[in-house]
């Protein structure tokens, strides 16, 4: 048993629908699929039904954005399988809010350099519940300013922290999402430690003793980083996770769904503590009066 628990499709900053993504799973001989579209579970019920008729179990699933305080830096945290989803709406609305709020002054910013309209944006965020800096760049693909979406405009324009019109916000404090992801009985996974410098945090939030697992095997670690946090997982009881992180066009490296893989033991040690979850959620409800 096998599976990719890191991808993403056209409800956030994907270029391929759900049913084709699952699809491609099931060409890859995946078990096991997670869709972690940003800051939305908008995914779920479709996913449901498409991975039985395609013969995929589909862990529900999303990224959710969130800031270290203490270091000023961004982290993502992937939840897996909450079983109160509800809890999570208010911040994933909110995530995406701050999102699109920032890409709305990007793309002032952007016009005020290129002559584009801005239909010319909006027109690739069909379906996404948020703008991302990836259509952006398309727009400006389209109308010639640019060759590729990730290169030498991509890096003056956007790079971080300094691009010419980024914008950015804090999102939510990593600690509040996630202990709200907990209160809704999901799994806490630090996605892609090493992309975003986010080492020294999970050693915290280890000792705070608030992870559930962190993604070991995703591209922006090398071998001797993968390797390191094994150790550190086997040393902490950690799950150990592996996506590809597929965002079709819109990857900024080479990777297709199944290059990064979850192996089936921390599949295991994921599906026995949703079971845990669910067992708790029963013993958690009114008992019937007799």
């Amino acid at each position: 048993m096998v599976g990719d628990l890191h991808c993403h499709t056209t409800l956030s900053d994907g270029s391929l629908g759900i049913e084709e993504v699952i699809a491609q799973a099931k060409r890859m001989q995946l078990d096991v699929l997670a869709i972690t579209d940003h800051d939305t579970l908008s995914s779920s019920n479709r996913a449901l039904i498409l991975g039985e008729r395609y013969g995929i179990k589909i862990i529900p699933a999303v990224e959710l954005s969130a800031w270290d305080k203490k270091r000023n830096m961004k982290v993502h945290i992937l939840c897996y399988a909450p079983q109160k989803p509800d809890r999570l709406e208010g911040l994933c609305i909110k995530s995406c809010t701050i999102r699109t709020e920032c890409a709305k002054d990007m793309i002032k910013k952007v016009m005020e350099r290129y002559p584009i309209p801005q239909d010319a944006v909006r027109m690739y965020t069909k379906g996404s519940k948020s703008i991302y800096k990836q259509h952006i760049m398309r727009a400006l693909v389209n109308y010639g300013y640019a060759t590729e979406l990730y290169g030498e405009v991509n890096d003056r324009l956007f790079k971080y922290p300094d691009g010419e019109c980024l914008v950015t916000r804090e999102y939510p404090d990593v600690n509040f999402v996630i202990d709200l992801i907990h209160s809704s009985k999901g799994i806490a996974v630090l996605a892609h430690p090493y992309m975003f410098g986010n080492i020294d945090l999970m050693h915290d939030l280890v000792e705070a003793g608030k992870l559930d697992g962190v993604e070991v095997y995703h591209h922006s670690a090398d071998e001797q980083q993968q390797k390191a946090l094994l150790e550190y997982a086997a040393e902490h009881d950690l799950i150990c996770t592996g996506g590809s992180d597929f965002h079709g066009l819109y990857n900024d490296v080479a990777t297709h769904i199944g290059q990064m893989r979850t192996d089936a033991e921390n599949l295991d040690k994921i599906f026995k503590l949703i079971n845990k979850n669910i067992q708790l959620m029963k013993a958690s409800r009114p008992k019937p009066e007799e």
